[in-house]
């Protein structure tokens, strides 16, 4: 800092006899302002010659008697740091620096910072923000639709112009199951137009699921192959089993009795009747062949 004038304020060792010279010129210092570093007292011109930074604006030296401002390994005169845009002195402001630009806060935020979409004021640099779809919104201002509270780092779903919390939208928009009422958040059959839970999706009788199965329905009830045959299928005078028309269950109907493709055959010699002439005989029937040896 700049010291006092020679012979001023406290008092001098030794005696007027003694030089007490510039450091690097040599001259006197009796009667004129100097400054002490480490190694000894310089005079003024001599100090900002060999001791005082440039300006990173103007590019002249800054004296030892203006006030300097440091920044980034950059110096400055104090009405040298000043923003870029609108001239402003950034002595005593936050600024921020873009590129090589210093800026004072208005300007970055005028030219950089985005507008949040709900409240239409500046989302301020640092501060917690949402982007979406283009869009920015400060944290408090991104709410759900529905509950109105900050959705923050939860998940939401958008709903055109609308977002919602994962809950709300359930709640609000999520298909029910016809079974058990609760929403279907993901995955799920539709039978008749209606959504149901894979796992409530079962078969009227025997209760097995039957997403991805094969199934058939009754009175609007759905029902595994196997349940179908048991309880309305009509049964095979052959096999007994039921003709429940999967697997390219072709049958034959004659009177009140009903046959698989496969098991309407002469009950002699077994030779297949389907599309053929064939004689009832009680409860079997015969071919020509057959019937004509009785």
């Amino acid at each position: 800092s700049p010291g006092l004038l020679a012979g001023e304020g406290a008092p001098q060792t030794g005696t007027m006899t003694e030089c007490f010279d510039c450091d690097n010129c040599k001259e006197s210092l009796y009667g004129r302002k100097y400054i002490q570093m480490d190694n000894g007292p310089y005079c003024i011109p001599c100090y900002d010659a060999h001791f005082a930074n440039t300006c990173d604006e103007c590019k002249e030296l800054i004296g030892h008697d203006c006030r300097e401002l440091y920044y980034e390994d950059r110096h400055y005169h104090e009405h040298c740091f000043r923003c870029f845009r609108c001239d402003r002195s950034l002595a005593d402001e936050p600024f921020t620096c873009q590129g090589e630009e210093l800026l004072c806060n208005d300007c970055y935020c005028s030219e950089f910072s985005s507008k949040c979409i709900a409240c239409e004021k500046t989302v301020m640099p640092g501060s917690r923000k949402l982007e979406y779809n283009g869009q920015t919104w400060h944290e408090h201002c991104f709410i759900c639709s529905s509950c109105q509270q900050p959705i923050g780092s939860r998940s939401f779903i958008p709903d055109n112009k609308d977002y919602y919390c994962v809950p709300c939208y359930e709640s609000k928009f999520a298909p029910r199951c016809t079974r058990c009422k609760k929403t279907l958040t993901k995955g799920g059959v539709t039978y008749r137009d209606e959504p149901w839970h894979k796992e409530c999706f079962v078969c009227t009788g025997c209760k097995t699921p039957l997403a991805g199965q094969q199934f058939t329905s009754q009175d609007d009830n759905p029902y595994c192959i196997k349940c179908f045959g048991n309880l309305y299928a009509k049964k095979c005078s052959a096999c007994t089993k039921p003709i429940t028309g999967f697997g390219g269950g072709k049958y034959v109907s004659f009177e009140d009795r009903h046959w698989h493709h496969n098991c309407f055959n002469c009950a002699r010699c077994n030779t297949s009747l389907v599309g053929k002439g064939f004689i009832p005989d009680n409860d079997e029937i015969l071919c020509r062949d057959c019937s004509s040896d009785l």
